[in-house]
């Protein structure tokens, strides 16, 4: 498959084109350039972070209001870590997962983990974020 980071900036290029503000963080990136965009983050100036797995852990992620996952956690314990509480603050979180047929069983042990459900994304996903 396509390597990581290359996704990562893929699918922030495809959402600036459609104006979304949209930060990407990867493990090629300098810490400076990390801290600067978790700066943006945390004034809320941009509301998108796309990430990998290992940066995840060190984001506050109160202010994300869309979480998008290229792959699912290699463990359920960093499920929690990657997407946040959710709606804290009253504000309503969307987590995306991106699947495939091989994710199955790894998604319905975090469903399970997490006695929550994860259903298939619906078409009005803007009007959630």
């Amino acid at each position: 498959g396509m390597h990581i980071f290359r996704k990562v900036d893929w699918l922030t290029e495809n959402m600036h084109t459609r104006d979304f503000t949209v930060s990407a963080m990867h493990g090629d990136m300098e810490q400076r350039e990390r801290d600067l965009i978790m700066r943006q983050f945390r004034t809320g100036s941009s509301r998108v972070l796309i990430t990998t797995d290992l940066l995840a852990r060190g984001i506050d992620v109160q202010q994300v209001s869309l979480v998008i996952n290229y792959d699912l956690p290699s463990n359920r314990e960093n499920y929690i870590h990657r997407i946040g509480r959710g709606g804290r603050f009253g504000r309503k979180g969307v987590a995306i997962n991106f699947v495939t047929e091989g994710d199955r069983r790894v998604l319905h042990d975090i469903e399970q983990f997490y006695n929550t459900s994860i259903v298939e994304m619906p078409m009005n996903v803007a009007d959630l974020i």
